[in-house]
């Protein structure tokens, strides 16, 4: 499939100027860019610039609130639960991600639960802002409800996402970022717009029999949890999905299961919502709550290099850190760009024609 590659300044300030016209302030217009722009970067093609349309669609719904009152509607001193006012979840999770950091930065840790948002980017974002502190960072967030539990024939969670974020001192963070679903719907609009087929075991059909179709989900059909089926674990993936699910939503207020809002905006909300918005969850640790910095990084290295030095089943592999992956990308993508596939980039250009922007020329 053709690809494009644009500069990362010349799609940052393309993002900013989709954000502004949908009348964010500009400090959360560059917040969200700066969310957005990190998934491209990294890697995650899924959740980039490619969600922007989405985003003005539920906007134009009245789905999105350009200008929120995000604030803490109750706290303790280690915990609280913040209400988006249904903005940005770019712009609401770094808000909340924000108010951990400073809980753990005065008691250890700090943990936040928050109602009321939508969709929030990458996990691994908001997780890495605490190990800018020298803290561990947690992030997670509830989704449309896509994926069948084990057994089921139902969407009721979603592709629900977690994140553990760890500082290290020479090398790059270990960045523990997944879906809990055997793979995210992105992935799914990716070999849709590649038209490729999906693995077996990605997907299940109307009548719950394995699917390689990535048009599966439109047809009635269902993602799988982690795992896929129950011989191969799927009841662990269904497991995490619920945790997640409970500690982002039942926790906070939010709508939880199939309760969720879908992220497409042709699609309605429940009639009857049992909570407000999205859900997300969010810690902070500092690491010298538990040992001096220093000697955690240290032995993190150590780690590390060992996990590195294992002896593989193929000479030609290497075990594969996590986080490390999309490490390299950004290292390369800041310096050569970021390639979107043509399908994206013709997206981008009639959401500019509808807004009155500069089109990304290529």
């Amino acid at each position: 499939m053709t690809s494009y590659t644009f500069t990362e300044e010349k799609l940052r300030n393309f993002t900013r100027n989709v954000f502004l016209k949908m009348g964010c302030p500009p400090a959360d217009g560059d917040l969200a860019t700066d969310v957005l722009l990190s998934s491209d970067l990294r890697g995650i093609d899924s959740h980039g610039v490619a969600r922007l349309s989405g985003y003005i669609r539920l906007w134009e719904k009245q789905r999105i609130n350009a200008t929120p009152n995000i604030r803490v509607v109750h706290e303790t001193p280690t915990t609280a639960t913040v209400d988006g006012d249904a903005g940005l979840g770019l712009v609401v999770a770094p808000f909340a991600m924000k108010v951990a950091i400073e809980k753990a930065a005065i008691y250890g840790t700090g943990w936040v639960a928050v109602k009321n948002s939508n969709h929030f980017g990458i996990a691994g974002y908001h997780a890495l802002m605490a190990v800018e502190k020298e803290m561990i960072g947690i992030s997670m967030t509830n989704a449309s409800p896509l994926v069948a539990p084990t057994y089921a024939n139902e969407r009721l969670l979603g592709t629900n996402p977690m994140c553990y974020a760890f500082p290290a001192g020479k090398y790059p963070p270990v960045v523990v970022d997944m879906a809990t679903a055997a793979a995210a719907n992105g992935k799914l609009e990716i070999a849709q717009r590649a038209n490729l087929p999906i693995p077996e075991g990605w997907a299940q059909d109307k009548n719950g029999k394995i699917s390689t179709d990535p048009n599966e989900l439109k047809a009635g059909g269902s993602l799988l949890p982690l795992g896929s089926d129950k011989d191969h674990g799927s009841h662990k993936g269904y497991g995490l999905s619920a945790t997640v699910d409970i500690l982002t939503a039942v926790l906070s207020g939010a709508n939880y299961g199939p309760w969720v809002p879908p992220f497409v905006a042709f699609l309605e909300p429940s009639a009857n919502p049992v909570g407000e918005g999205l859900g997300h969850f969010f810690g902070a640790m500092r690491v010298d709550g538990f040992r001096p910095a220093a000697d955690f990084k240290q032995h993190l290295d150590n780690w590390i290099e060992r996990f590195k030095s294992a002896k593989t089943v193929d000479p030609s592999k290497k075990v594969i850190i996590p986080g490390e992956p999309e490490y390299a990308f950004e290292q390369e993508r800041r310096v050569s760009g970021i390639p979107l596939v043509e399908p994206v980039v013709l997206d981008l250009n009639e959401l500019a024609d509808k807004l009155g922007i500069e089109r990304l020329s290529v």
